[in-house]
This record gives C-alpha cells, sequence and structure tokens, in this order.
C-alpha cells in the first residue's frame, strides 16, 4: 500500500516535469530563443508553444518593450582643457532577440561603454561654453555612434538624453557671478531705456500739448478777428443806411421847400435872421466879410417882401 503511493507520486511528478518542460506560455512583449542540442533553434512568442522535453531548452526571454539604461557619470575633458561631469541616459529597444542573444554576451553593457568612449571623443572636440550649450549636438552624435554598433547587436537606439553636464565648482561660481553681472547689466539697460522712453513720450506729449494750444489759440484769434470784420461790416452798413437816411431826409426836406416855393434868396434871408438872433446876445459878436454887404443890402429888401407875404 505504502509502496503504491509512493509509485504514483513519483509518477505525478513526472508527469508535472514533463508538462512543465513540454508546455512554455509566453507573456505579450516578450520572446523566448529556444536551442535544440545547443543550437539555436526557433522564438517563442507570445501565447502557448510546446516544446520537445530534454531537447529544446530556452536559452533566454528577451522584453520587446523600450528599455533605459542610466549611464554612470562620467568625467571627461574638453578641449579647453576643463574636466566636466557628464550624466546620459539611453533608451534602446530589442529588435533582434537572436542577434541580441549570439551577437554579444551583454549588449547593455555594451551600449554604455560604447556611450562613454563616444561621449569623451565629442566632448575633447567642444569647448566648455559649447559643451554646455550643445546637449542635442552631443546626444545626436553619441546615438549616430551606438546605432552603428547595436545595429549588428539585434538592438535600436531610441532616443540619447544627457540629463546633466557639471563644470567644477570655481567655474560654476564664476559662471554665476558673469550671468549676476550680465543680469545687472540688462536690468541697468532695461532701466535707461525705460527712462529714455518715459522722456520721449514726455517730449512727445508737451510737443503735442503746445501744437494744440497753438492751434486752440489761432482758431480764437481767426474766430475773434472774424468777429470784429462782422461787426465792423455790421457797423458800416448801419452807418451807410443812417448816411443814407439823413440824405433822404434832406432830399426830402429840399423837396418840401421847393413845393412850398422858396428860393436860395429866401433861404439867405432865413440864414441871414439866424445870425440876427445870435448877434442879439451881448457876449456874441458876429463878423460878417465884405463882400456880404451887397448880398445882405439885396437881403433886406427880401426880408420886406416876405413879411408882406405874411
Amino acid at each position: 500500500m505504502g509502496y503504491g503511493y509512493v509509485v504514483a507520486l513519483i509518477i505525478l511528478v513526472i508527469v508535472v516535469v514533463f508538462i512543465s518542460l513540454t508546455i512554455k506560455i509566453v507573456p505579450q512583449q516578450r520572446v523566448g530563443v529556444v536551442e535544440r542540442l545547443g543550437k539555436f533553434h526557433r522564438l517563442l512568442n507570445p501565447g502557448l508553444n510546446i516544446l520537445i522535453p530534454v531537447i529544446d531548452h530556452v536559452r533566454v526571454y528577451h522584453d520587446l518593450r523600450i528599455q533605459q539604461a542610466n549611464v554612470p557619470p562620467q568625467t571627461v575633458i574638453t578641449k579647453d582643457n576643463v574636466q566636466v561631469e557628464i550624466d546620459t541616459i539611453i533608451f534602446y529597444q530589442v529588435v533582434g532577440p537572436d542577434q541580441a542573444t549570439y551577437g554579444i554576451s551583454d549588449y547593455v553593457y555594451g551600449v554604455r561603454n560604447i556611450s562613454t568612449a563616444t561621449m569623451r571623443q565629442i566632448i575633447g572636440k567642444m569647448e566648455l561654453d559649447e559643451t554646455l550649450s550643445g546637449r542635442e549636438k552631443i546626444s545626436l552624435e553619441i546615438r549616430v555612434a551606438l546605432d552603428e554598433a547595436t545595429e549588428k547587436w539585434g538592438v535600436r537606439i531610441e532616443r540619447v538624453e544627457v540629463i546633466d553636464i557639471q563644470p567644477p565648482r570655481d567655474i560654476q561660481e564664476a559662471m554665476d557671478k558673469q550671468m549676476k553681472a550680465e543680469r545687472s547689466k540688462r536690468a541697468i539697460v532695461l532701466e535707461a531705456e525705460a527712462a529714455k522712453q518715459d522722456m520721449i513720450l514726455r517730449a512727445e506729449g508737451d510737443k503735442q500739448s503746445k501744437i494744440l494750444k497753438a492751434e486752440g489759440d489761432k482758431e480764437a484769434r481767426i474766430r475773434e478777428a472774424e468777429g470784429l470784420g462782422q461787426a465792423q461790416e455790421l457797423e458800416a452798413i448801419g452807418q451807410a443806411k443812417a448816411i443814407l437816411a439823413v440824405a433822404q431826409a434832406e432830399k426830402n426836406r429840399i423837396e418840401l421847400i421847393r413845393e412850398a416855393g422858396l428860393d436860395e434868396n429866401v433861404l439867405a434871408y432865413r440864414s441871414f435872421e439866424a445870425l440876427t438872433e445870435i448877434s442879439k446876445g451881448p457876449a456874441n459878436k458876429v463878423f460878417i466879410p465884405s463882400n456880404a454887404v451887397e448880398i445882405l443890402g439885396s437881403l433886406g429888401a427880401i426880408g420886406e417882401i416876405f413879411k408882406s407875404k405874411k
């Protein structure tokens, strides 16, 4: 009874081991390299796979997703003999699992070494300022060098990123001081430009104000002159009308005198009478020219005629 139980248990274990060696389930985005009698046979694709126990053997599984490899910080020397520490990261993907298995023993280690060697060559041709501002150039050249080498390894380089470039501490401090000086200089320049712009705007405003004031004074003088001209014109028209009215009245008076039958002699007599009335005053003296005596003699006769008519 105990012996039969042990035999059944052994058979069960053999079956389980046989099944485990025969059936292989591969997850998505993974692939296995199968060797048959020590030689590459085929790849195990994602899903259920059947192997021949003992004869077939899975050498290694590869992850087909994009992987990243951190390259340890490297101290390199620039063209102007300055030591800088550069930290990079590489993104890669296995595209040929069989080549990645048999083309190199450790492709990750190989990628790191090629990246380091290429970085030293690139930085050795660049000065410090160019190195600090040339991250894209460094990344591109490292990627080109890695692509040439990893093509035979079944590995594709997706991206190379230079994470950090650290110059020596004393140079970093000098750069910080230079940066502060540049910022102060820019601030002073901007302040001067702002003051200049403010002065220009003020001058423009003052200019426009004076122009507007001059325009206003000019308009006021023009309107004043127009008003004065209109007033003089109206005054002249009024005077002309007054003169016309006086002339018309005088004309009417003369017409009335003529209609009354009075001639020039009568008018002269009336004037003489007026002079007589004026001379009656104790303080009034009337001087008559000598050539007017004859006229006055005739005026006496006219007076008598005028009285008789009354």
